[in-house]
């Protein structure tokens, strides 16, 4: 299996989740949240990361109704996978992010450590909790594409 990182985004009009991932390992982890007003800064601090991690493909989290039809912001999820296909010559694929910030959400409320109670574990503003529920939905979308390509792999090599 190849080398290569992937950098997810989990795209919103007021923050963006970012994840990566490496495909050897099959494995993705939350990296950050890119809270820009404008495109403009946006971009620029994709830019950043595009640069710093060196990914070879992008992945875009699509959002779906539960019966799998368009959502409110699919277009505009899918402008934005056109927007980073044109401004940085990667391929982009896009996942469906069903359930995905839900999945996070839950994710985030579990404690690290099982010994700790609700009143012992920091706690984090609004603002600070939904930057992180952001980033780790971007993981959950890349983890799942990383899921659904190890699956083809192993399909491949066993023919």
């Amino acid at each position: 299996m190849p080398d290569a990182t992937l950098l997810a985004f989990d795209f919103g009009l007021q923050r963006i989740g970012v994840a990566i991932g490496e495909l050897r390992l099959g494995q993705a982890r939350a990296l950050s949240c890119i809270q820009k007003e404008d495109n403009t800064a946006r971009f620029a601090a994709i830019g950043e990361l595009i640069r710093e991690w060196q990914p070879t493909r992008l992945v875009v989290g699509s959002p779906r109704h539960e019966d799998g039809s368009p959502h409110d912001m699919t277009a505009r999820c899918t402008r934005f996978a056109n927007q980073l296909r044109g401004r940085f010559a990667l391929p982009v694929d896009e996942v469906d992010e069903r359930f995905s910030s839900l999945e996070a959400d839950a994710a985030l409320r579990e404690p690290i450590n099982p010994m700790d109670t609700p009143s012992r574990q920091r706690r984090h503003s609004w603002q600070e909790r939904k930057a992180a529920i952001d980033a780790e939905a971007a993981r959950i979308i890349l983890q799942s594409w990383l899921d659904h390509h190890a699956a083809q792999t192993h399909e491949i090599a066993e023919k």
